[in-house]
């Protein structure tokens, strides 16, 4: 089957762009010997963790149900981080994780007793840190993406730091990035070492988070190694790294039919996907995804609107140019879709899900997930 014969919508995992990143990730872990984890919050399609977990060292999870799936699906290092932990989910966590990260000095204090535990009947101990907040914005766009703004939530600040946290702690964790290039990550540490370069001193590891755009064509690779060279020899400590776009970028599409062409000022083509459903990200950061063989409105001859079928007013995704005119049955192709979009979307409106896809280097396709009415009905009662 070629990526023209799917049933719409569907999103498509094209397998030769996620290998061409990985072989780049890979790349920065042989150089470095720092790790490289997939953080699954962006892309959590485990029909590939067997491919992903060839080139890079584990998973990154956010709660209980990614950390399983993790654990289960690639088998390799599997490190946690959640605001806030739930009392019910941590033994289980204790367990099936490698590194478990706290938020705060509390949490931390409450069930740091618990390793012990889990150590005494299972011969394993999970290595526990803290996330830490060095104060220092570098978001430019995305102010909601940005976990240093005043009165933030995510993190210890260097003034709240004590021994009774660093007695119970072997590493320190920070995110402070989001779709940045290695420029915004010298800035960082540099406020990172000035904060807590005795903490540094006492510690095991360092993780730096995610948002790092490395995969990204223009992104400055060998700044990123010189700054995980220094952090690592300047303080004897393991890196990690826990990029999601990195690892799926520009690795997928969503395709889609358009059902109807409506006008009122301007052409709206309506399709069988939509934002509010199937790009949440469109309409939350907000953000005009790449679309295959088109340009900005009023570049190419034929520009419409592009909607969708749900009741909302503004499941808009923006308005696009062409070469051609476009006709109702016309098939169009969202890229970069493999982030965020799989794992975010919902069935508001009662609008089914797309089927997820894969394609191989030879752009041949098989469906490995396809959902129905079942899939709605069940989530809500």
């Amino acid at each position: 089957m070629r990526i023209q014969d799917l049933p719409t919508p569907c999103y498509v995992i094209d397998e030769g762009r996620l290998e061409e990143n990985l072989k780049i990730l890979r790349s920065v872990q042989d150089r470095t010997g720092a790790k490289i984890l997939l953080a699954q919050k962006c892309f959590s399609a485990f029909c590939e963790y067997e491919l992903i977990g060839r080139y890079i060292s584990g998973t990154t999870a956010s709660g209980l149900y990614e950390a399983r799936l993790g654990h289960e699906e690639m088998q390799k290092e599997n490190h946690v981080y959640s605001p806030a932990y739930r009392p019910q989910d941590m033994e289980e966590l204790m367990r099936i994780c490698d590194h478990i990260i706290f938020n705060s000095k509390s949490q931390l204090l409450k069930y740091a007793p618990m390793a012990e535990k889990v150590y005494k009947e299972t011969g394993k101990r999970p290595s526990l840190g803290v996330r830490i907040n060095p104060e220092c914005s570098t978001q430019k766009d995305h102010a909601i993406y940005d976990p240093c703004s005043p009165g933030s939530r995510m993190g210890i600040r260097s003034m709240d730091m004590d021994e009774e946290i660093l007695s119970n702690i072997d590493g320190i964790h920070f995110h402070t990035l989001c779709e940045q290039d290695s420029d915004d990550l010298e800035t960082t540490l540099k406020a990172v070492e000035e904060k807590f370069s005795d903490c540094l001193h006492r510690v095991k590891w360092l993780n730096m988070g995610g948002g790092h755009h490395i995969t990204r064509k223009g992104y400055d690779i060998e700044r990123l190694i010189r700054l995980i060279d220094h952090m690592k020899d300047t303080y004897d400590l393991e890196i990690y790294l826990e990029p999601g776009e990195a690892v799926a970028l520009n690795a997928g599409y969503n395709v889609t039919t358009v059902l109807d062409i409506v006008e009122n000022d301007i052409k709206t083509l309506i399709l069988d996907t939509s934002a509010a459903c199937h790009m949440p990200d469109v309409l939350e950061m907000p953000y005009r995804p790449p679309l295959k063989d088109s340009d900005e409105p009023g570049k190419k001859p034929f520009t419409y609107r592009l909607s969708c079928n749900t009741c909302l007013a503004g499941d808009v995704v923006g308005d696009y140019s062409f070469d051609r005119e476009i006709k109702t049955g016309d098939r169009l192709y969202f890229e970069d879709m493999a982030i965020y979009s799989m794992v975010k979307n919902n069935t508001f409106n009662g609008i089914p899900l797309p089927a997820i896809a894969v394609m191989d280097k030879n752009g041949d396709c098989k469906i490995v997930k396809e959902f129905d009415y079942t899939d709605f009905k069940n989530r809500l009662s």
